[in-house]
């Protein structure tokens, strides 16, 4: 293998990949993927960040063939896709390839769930074509993480693209050579910057990667032509963005080492690499019960990714707030909470956790892994009480439950289409395989 070949190669992966070649554990993980996706678009529906974006972009919009999840507007097929892909990621709640920090589900599931309501898409050409999808742009981001994320670019928008346009491409019946121009199309699109985080800009990121990486499958469809060597090339992608380029992450082992996977689920919405301090703080709450409100001091020992990423002392609205370690450790010690009403304008600006939050530090224990935290709470009596999560709830060492997944859909989607229309979503999600029609379950999620 040549280090020109490699667009092409994958491209040719892409196309000959068939349903009955990925392995049942990798399909399963496709299925929670997708429901867990679900449920946090129809939990972000209603935020205005969602509704911002359909008030300046709808006007723009063609024909009205695609739902808009948990509203009444019906999109094309590209604007529909942004505005799920920005729903999906809104709240932060949404899956995470932890080796890269990728989410995964939002650039890929929304495009192909607008497309497929346009066009007839069975479940087990859908679940092949999001497997497809996930494994390209987790793939893609291994071969220059973390090297590419440490340069300021948010890699969830960066290689989503790519995920986007294999999985319409898929859904296009794309030849190889058009596949590798929908790379080239897609390559030449890809954007998004961390300095956006705490911004509605965030969850605009994994939606334009929908819209663009489906815009490059189209128009690779057409016979709309790219560079061959879009991801390779001297001055293509990947030496463009990164300074590493590991492209047997990209082309290795192709079909027997699934990224897909890997994929895991947050039980709380907010920058992942917090998880293990609200786990951690929610644990001693319990254990502390009334003496939440003598706290002295709470110390974090933490990856050196926390601060960088979360290191926000001052949150002052709720989307900032998700980026705030010491608001997130605050919040779960008063009120053992880090879904998303832990995470609201309200709660950043609440006097009883700003004045526990201004008590706690957090510092880089060397060694740490991402997924684990020490943690150290001083009483006002001067007991000192401690406490070490080695991975926390929702990492693949502890992966939520089905059952877990099923319930965190239920809270997010009944407030924002009534119960009943909820548990239909549930229902269909889980059948998703079976499926005659992919596209019906969009039309079922509308408000």
């Amino acid at each position: 293998m040549t280090d020109t070949d490699i667009t092409r190669r994958l491209a040719a992966w892409t196309v000959a990949l068939r349903p009955d070649d990925i392995p049942e554990a990798v399909r399963r993980e496709g299925v929670r993927t997708f429901v867990n996706w679900l449920g946090c678009a129809l939990g972000g529906a209603r935020h205005e960040t969602v509704d911002r974006a359909i008030a300046a972009l709808a006007p723009f919009s063609g024909p009205a063939r695609a739902q808009v999840l948990g509203r009444s507007e019906r999109l094309d097929e590209l604007h529909a896709a942004l505005m799920n892909g920005i729903s999906s990621h809104v709240l932060d709640y949404d899956d995470t390839h932890l080796k890269t920090i990728i989410h995964p589900a939002g650039p890929v599931a929304s495009a192909i769930l607008a497309v497929a309501e346009a066009r007839p898409v069975t479940g087990e050409a859908f679940l092949a074509a999001l497997v497809a999808g996930v494994e390209v742009e987790c793939r893609i981001g291994n071969a220059v993480y973390p090297e590419h994320y440490d340069r300021g670019w948010h890699i969830t928008g960066t290689t989503g693209v790519f995920g986007a346009a294999a999985a319409v491409g898929r859904l296009l019946d794309l030849d190889e050579r058009q596949m590798t121009w929908a790379y080239g199309i897609a390559a030449t699109q890809s954007s998004g910057f961390r300095e956006m985080f705490g911004t509605m800009c965030k969850s605009f990121h994994p939606g334009r990667a929908a819209q663009n990486g489906a815009a490059a499958a189209f128009l690779a469809k057409a016979n709309f032509d790219s560079s061959l060597q879009a991801i390779e090339a001297p001055r293509g992608w990947a030496n463009v963005l990164s300074t590493k380029q590991d492209y047997g992450e990209i082309v290795d082992d192709l079909g027997t080492r699934w990224e897909a996977k890997l994929n895991s689920y947050k039980p709380y919405a907010c920058g992942i690499v917090i998880h293990p301090a609200i786990d951690g703080c929610s644990q001693l709450r319990e254990r502390l019960g009334e003496r939440v409100t003598r706290i002295r001091s709470v110390e974090l020992g933490t990856h050196y990714l926390v601060l960088e990423l979360t290191g926000k002392r001052t949150p002052q609205t709720g989307l900032e707030s998700k980026f705030s370690v010491y608001h997130a450790a605050a919040v779960a010690l008063l009120h053992g909470d880090g879904t998303p009403t832990a995470f609201t304008d309200e709660r950043a600006r609440d006097p009883e956790i700003i004045a526990l939050r201004d008590r706690v530090q957090a510092k880089v224990e060397p060694g740490i892994e991402e997924d684990a935290v020490r943690i150290a709470v001083t009483l006002e009596d001067g007991e000192r009480i401690e406490l070490h999560v080695e991975h926390a709830i929702g990492s693949l060492e502890r992966p939520l439950s089905d059952e877990a997944i099923t319930e965190k859909f239920r809270r997010q989607a009944e407030p924002v289409v009534g119960a009943d229309t909820a548990a239909r979503a549930i229902e269909a999600g889980w059948a998703l395989a079976g499926t005659g029609d992919a596209g019906a379950i969009a039309r079922l999620c509308a408000a």
